[in-house]
């Protein structure tokens, strides 16, 4: 089988991280070649990129340079893990990509989307997803919902207006490249929207046969 290399993208509090778990777990059972990875980070690199990123000490962290630290963690990535990966005909589930970027730095960031594209395009040499898988639910019920579990970072204690921007770029992306960009409905049981996101990738593997 060839290497399969699917994101998950989606707001802040949308479960997808969770849902991504799930998928892995079943798919293991099914007999396929899964590995997952995170963005950012991911390799040691990576990971300390990361830490400087979500540090909410970092709050005069310019719009450019965070486009840069992102684009540079996804360059060690791509080098040292998903290429070798793909090659070896690895399935792998990513915890966001490129999409991310173009929309929390390129539109939440006001930096354009052509501009951001253009420091990802030379972090990750011409690699796409195979498909992008994103969570549909609204940005502030998503937030709320991250906040009240967990410890937010840097980015999720943006305002609202921040991500109703980004939330409002992801349906527009969605709804204008639904090749490349499913839809699922994250609104339901976890149980639910890892169903939906069986199905879409099941579709996928089985074009490979």
């Amino acid at each position: 089988m060839n290497g399969r290399f699917i994101v998950f993208e989606g707001p802040d509090g949308s479960g997808k991280s969770t849902v991504l778990r799930e998928v892995k777990k079943r798919l293991l059972a099914d007999g396929l070649d899964i590995v997952d990875i995170r963005e950012p980070g991911g390799t040691v690199i990576s990971e300390k990129i990361r830490d400087i990123i979500i540090d909410n000490d970092n709050k005069k962290m310019t719009s450019r340079c965070e486009a840069l630290l992102f684009a540079a963690s996804r360059a060690q990535l791509v080098e040292e893990k998903v290429r070798p990966l793909l090659k070896a005909g690895k399935i792998i589930l990513s915890d966001r990509f490129v999409l991310s970027s173009l929309l929390y730095q390129g539109v939440g960031r006001g930096l354009g989307i052509e501009d951001v594209k253009k420091i990802n395009d030379f972090a990750i040499g011409g690699l796409s997803p195979d498909l992008t898988i994103f969570f549909n639910i609204d940005y502030k019920t998503a937030l709320l919902r991250k906040r009240a579990n967990f410890s937010a970072d840097r980015l999720e204690n943006e305002d609202f207006d921040f991500h109703k921007k980004i939330f409002d770029a992801y349906l527009s992306l969605a709804d204008r490249y639904q090749d490349n960009i499913k839809k699922i409905d994250a609104t339901l049981s976890v149980k639910e929207v890892t169903d939906q996101a069986i199905r879409l990738i099941y579709d996928l593997v089985e074009a490979d046969k």
